[in-house]
């Protein structure tokens, strides 16, 4: 089952619980009565191989005992933090070495049970279904967790805490909302963490690999420590029609032939690219920036100026700028 994205709940608070979204991999896990564990991916892969750890803490805290359970699995930075950028050093590696098992471990954190000793509960509510879940005593306290869920709460009050801890988000989920495997419900409503920043422009792909198409997503950099520009990322969502045919033509006039990054850009997001003079900056906003310096899912945000110029709503103070400031 999975949520849809949205503002948490400010109304009729009574019938709706809470949990802090965690940054990591949805995963289906099975139990037998002999103890055996599958671990399932959300596309239905089994994963299991992959996370022997989990496998064996689920398996000791099964005692014998059969279910079906959701949740997410999660690598936890130095400071407690759920970081994907560990996760995915362990992601679609099918048997992990023992050196990469001690240096990225993974934690099951389950938030929802779907079968018990061979009966479904999917058809009882959410708030139920969890005192089952907390019955089943499945918690290890390190492999295996059961994350707290929280009623009568203001949804705004949590996303300060969220952000104030480096979670991702918040869920909320109506205390009488039946599970529907693959189904996105409207009863569960998630509302992630959003940073913003600026990138400067270094290039630009058009949509489909078209030399004339519209632009498909920008290249992004920044200036690290010593001076060199570095890259972020890149963004393809946050623009409408209008914008991307704009950008792409002026763009056009500033491009280069070369790159303007003092390190090489991966060849699958450089694939197709016009590089551009690095004189334009877009704000975006993010989910989350890795340890080597990476965007998770940025987003543009409506703003576009010339880099080094005036930006403010009269452009034509700053003759220098090619570029006229662009308002979503």
């Amino acid at each position: 089952m999975l949520a849809t994205a949205g503002p948490p709940p400010s109304n009729a608070l009574s019938e709706w619980t809470f949990e802090f979204k965690w940054d990591g991999c949805r995963a289906v896990g099975s139990a037998g009565v002999d103890g055996a564990v599958k671990l399932f991916s959300r596309n239905i892969n089994d994963i299991t191989a992959s996370y022997p750890e989990v496998m064996q803490a689920v398996s000791a805290s099964a005692a014998g005992r059969s279910f079906v359970v959701d949740g997410e699995l999660v690598a936890l930075n130095k400071s407690g933090q759920p970081d994907f950028g560990l996760l995915q050093r362990r992601m679609h590696v099918a048997r992990p070495s023992a050196v990469l098992l001690r240096s990225v471990p993974v934690a099951y954190f389950v938030f929802d049970v779907l079968d018990v000793d061979g009966e479904s509960v999917r058809h009882l509510p959410y708030s139920e279904r969890r005192r089952i879940l907390d019955d089943l005593a499945l918690v290890d306290g390190t492999r295996v967790q059961v994350p707290p869920n929280m009623t009568g709460v203001e949804g705004s009050a949590l996303m300060e805490i969220a952000a104030e801890h480096g979670i991702e988000g918040i869920v909320a989920k109506r205390a009488d909302s039946l599970y529907r495997p693959g189904a996105r419900s409207k009863m569960w409503v998630k509302t992630p963490i959003r940073n913003s920043r600026d990138g400067i422009v270094c290039g630009f792909v058009p949509t489909g690999g078209r030399a004339g198409g519209p632009l498909a997503a920008l290249l992004l950099g920044a200036y690290d420590e010593n001076g060199d520009l570095v890259y972020i990322g890149s963004v393809g969502t946050g623009f409408t029609d209008r914008i991307r045919h704009e950008l792409r033509q002026r763009l056009t006039a500033i491009a280069r032939a070369d790159s303007p990054f003092s390190v090489a850009v991966p060849r699958s997001d450089s694939a197709g690219v016009t590089w551009v003079e690095p004189v334009a900056v877009a704000i975006v906003e993010y989910r989350q920036q890795s340890a080597s310096g990476r965007l998770r899912h940025p987003s543009f945000t409506g703003i576009f100026r010339r880099y080094g110029h005036y930006a403010g709503p009269d452009v034509s103070r700053c003759a220098l700028c090619a570029l006229s400031l662009v308002t979503l």
